[in-house]
Formats: C-alpha cells, sequence, structure tokens
C-alpha cells in the first residue's frame, strides 16, 4: 500500500478504531517513512526513541503554528494546549515542568499507593452494588474514569463533588490532539477548553483567598511570585506575551497548565484501564497468573502498555537536517511519531502482536521519551498496578458483557464504554500481603 493511502486508512474511522494493521503496511516502507512534502512517519522503536530524545526536534512553537494553523489563537483549544508544557520547547516548557515536578517524584508517588488502594477498592463495592442480579455495568464510567480522576483531582486540590464534571469536558477538549479535527469537533474541543479555563479561574481564586496543601496553590503561588494578576486573562491577550523569569508563570501559562494536568492525569490511566483490562480477559490464563500473584503487576503493566499503548502519537519537527532510518530530514520536516506502532516493532520486539507479560525487558514507548516524557508516567503505572490485581482477586467472576465502544480517536486509543459483568464478587480483601504459595519472582 502506498504511504499516503496508509495514511488516509489510518485517519479513517475504521483505521482509527484499529490502527494495528495500517501500522505493518506503512513498516513495510521502513522506519521512517516519507508521506508528503516534509512530512514523515515514524514506526521503528530505535528510531522513534531516538527522535524523542534528539534536541534537533521540538514540538510545534507559535511561528510554526501561524504557519500551519493560521488563526489558532482564535481557538480556545488549541491556545490553551500552546501554552502548557505539552507544546512548548526549552527553556519555557523545562520551566513550566519543573514547578510541577515535585508534586510526581518517585517517593510522593510511592506514598500514594494506600490511597489508590482504598479508593480502587471502595469503587469495586460501588460497582457490585449496581451490578443487581447479574445485570451488566459500564467499566469505564464506574471504574477506569473514577479512579484516575479521583487521584488527580486530590493532587490538584479539586473538590470530589466536581470530578463527574471533567469526564465530557476533558473528552471534547482532547480533540485537538488528534492528526485531523473537523470543524465540529474544533468547536466542541473549544467548548471544553473553555469551561475548564472558568472552572481553574474559580479555583485559583479560591486558592488565593485560602491556600492549601495542593499543586493548584503551588502553581497559583509561583504565578503570583512573577507580580502577574491576570490568571483568567483569554490566551492571546497580554499575560498571553508575558514571559516569567525563573520559577514563575504568566497567567495564561497557570491556566493552561492547570488545564493540561487535569486532563493528562486521567485521560491516559482511563484508556489503559480499559484498554488493559480487555486483554487481560481475553487472555485468562495470564489473569490467573496475576489474580494469584500481585507482584508480577509490574511486568504485567508494562506489556499492556506496549501491547495496546493508550497514546498511539505523537509529533515533532526538526530544527536542523538530520538523518534518520536511512531517510534525510531537513530543517522544518514535520514528524508523526507512531508510538503504537514502535511498540510493535518486530526488530525491538520478536512476535509484537503476542501478548506476554513475562516478554523480557519490555521498555514501551507509551508515554514518550526525552525532555516530553510523561510527567505522570509513575502515577499511571501505580495505579494500573494497583487496580488490575485488585479487579481480578475482588472480581473473580469479572467478564465482558459486549464488545464495548471504541472511540474513534488515533491519538487517544481508548474505550467510551466497555460493558461487565461482575459475578458474586469476593469478600473484601484486607490483606494485600503475598499470596501463599507465591514465588516473589517477577515477569
Amino acid at each position: 500500500m502506498d504511504p499516503a493511502d496508509a495514511l488516509a486508512l489510518l485517519l479513517s474511522p475504521q483505521g482509527r478504531i484499529d490502527p494495528y494493521p495500517t501500522y505493518e503496511r506503512l513498516r513495510g516502507h521502513g522506519p521512517v517513512v516519507p508521506a508528503g512534502p516534509a512530512f514523515h512517519l515514524v514506526t521503528g522503536y530505535s528510531e522513534a526513541d531516538a527522535i524523542l530524545r534528539d534536541a534537533r526536534f521540538g514540538v510545534m512553537d507559535d511561528d510554526l503554528r501561524d504557519q500551519f494553523l493560521p488563526g489558532w489563537r482564535e481557538s480556545p483549544a488549541v491556545a490553551s494546549i500552546s501554552r502548557s508544557m505539552l507544546r512548548t520547547n526549552p527553556p519555557d516548557h523545562s520551566r513550566m515542568r519543573r514547578l510541577a515536578a515535585g508534586a510526581f517524584t518517585p517517593r510522593r508517588i510511592a506514598a500514594m499507593r494506600d490511597v489508590v488502594e482504598a479508593q480502587a477498592d471502595e469503587l469495586v463495592d460501588r460497582m457490585l452494588a449496581r451490578a443487581g442480579a447479574g445485570e451488566p455495568v459500564d467499566f469505564m464510567a464506574e471504574f477506569a474514569y473514577p479512579l484516575p480522576v479521583a487521584v488527580i483531582c486530590a493532587l490538584l486540590g479539586v473538590p470530589a463533588a466536581d470530578r463527574p464534571l471533567f469526564r465530557r469536558w476533558a473528552t471534547d477538549l482532547t480533540g485537538v490532539l488528534e492528526p485531523e479535527i473537523s470543524p465540529d469537533e474544533l468547536a466542541l474541543a473549544d467548548r471544553g477548553a473553555t469551561e475548564l479555563r472558568d472552572y481553574f479561574t474559580d479555583l485559583v481564586a479560591a486558592r488565593r483567598r485560602a491556600p492549601a496543601d495542593d499543586l493548584t496553590t503551588a502553581l497559583v503561588q509561583a504565578h503570583d511570585a512573577g507580580g502577574h494578576n491576570s490568571a483568567s486573562a483569554p490566551p492571546g491577550g497580554a499575560t498571553d506575551r508575558m514571559r516569567a523569569d525563573g520559577d514563575r508563570l504568566s497567567g495564561d501559562e497557570l491556566l493552561s497548565n492547570l488545564v493540561v494536568l487535569l486532563v493528562a492525569g486521567f485521560e491516559t490511566t482511563t484508556n489503559l484501564l480499559g484498554n488493559g483490562l480487555v486483554v487481560l480477559l481475553d487472555h485468562p490464563a495470564a489473569a490467573a497468573a496475576l489474580r494469584e500473584h500481585p507482584e508480577f503487576a509490574p511486568g504485567y503493566v508494562e506489556e499492556l502498555l506496549r501491547y495496546d499503548s493508550p497514546v498511539q502519537l505523537t509529533s515533532r519537527m526538526s530544527t536542523e537536517p538530520t538523518r534518520y532510518g536511512g531517510v534525510d530530514l531537513p530543517a522544518g520536516s514535520w514528524l508523526i511519531v507512531l508510538l503504537g506502532a514502535a511498540n510493535r516493532d518486530p526488530g525491538r520486539y520478536p512476535e509484537p502482536a503476542r501478548f506476554d507479560p513475562w516478554r523480557p525487558q519490555v521498555h514501551p514507548l507509551s508515554f514518550g521519551a526525552g525532555p516530553h516524557y510523561c510527567l505522570g508516567a509513575g502515577l499511571a503505572r501505580l495505579e494500573a498496578q494497583v487496580a488490575f490485581p485488585l479487579l481480578l482477586r475482588r472480581l473473580p467472576g469479572l467478564a465482558l458483557a459486549g464488545p464495548g465502544e471504541r472511540r474513534i480517536r488515533l491519538t487517544l486509543r481508548g474505550y467510551a464504554t466497555l460493558p461487565v459483568t461482575v459475578g458474586d464478587g469476593a469478600s473484601r480483601v484486607t490483606d494485600r500481603g503475598t499470596p501463599a504459595g507465591a514465588t516473589g519472582s517477577t515477569p
């Protein structure tokens, strides 16, 4: 298949729902595939990993956005994402990331395990209560969304009563991360961005009146230390043009990063939980082993991330002439790095289409690599490592009640709905030690 035809298929509804066959067609053209003038697709693991770490590649900056997306400043969704650490380059990216990084250190994440376990147990109790006499429940609505949203909201200091608001807003906003977006989808993304910014404008004002021990307060104080007082200013306004020195934030950066931290804090994990549960239930022997040996969870989660990544792609622009995969890349080349394809590169992982939780040396690119490596990757891993063994142990009769409905998205791959039956359930387990007979080994 011609690369242009393969790309068109990949962007179609069919291709978005199941991109893996199209990845293999593209892989037949090499690890770096020219797909248009100065436009390339990256399918190889080593090439993707190296490009994401190469300082000669960056994300699209304002000048490039002006060239490729004229009028982007008029879109609240594009402007909000563009002012966050997600879509900025050093030194602005480094400054913004440094301000939030303290909440995601390995020590702080490890300290959250008990909170995650308690929240997951509570959600399983609720699933059992709502299941009734064998009636199915939606795993996405009852577990995969509320678990990670509760955790990130606790970090940000968002009141528990407000958590149900964010799923639709985030779903709308993240449409702007897709390689293509229709005018109607952009309008929804703009609506989601506006609602999220309005919400955080109010939360910022509340934290100024009453500071708390949370990440929102820390970022508000970083903004106020710079003498900025316009946290609610719209994208493209005066504060949009301001840049703070040292560890400070402009008003627009403050709101944009709060929005991105919230959305990124649960979207990826929600997809990981839904995708991963389907894989485990489709592999009952592997699920049984994890049920009996929860200490295997870290290896399982890495293979689940590799096998069906919740994030399928990212993009980079070259600032200097380079060469990867035998292809010359002039300065200004735009690369779509297909993380889902790289994770199934047979040159890196033998039999990549086979789920194997005992696969050695699994290092998926699902959270990226290099300067933009996902800040919350450790937290997402912890939540999945807690959730899957707990679900399998407490719900030994857990089963799919239908195929589920995939979101027609490529960048963020996951389910909109996933009906399951929970069986009779098991008694609440309070002893989370190693089960009798466990070997103590890991996959």
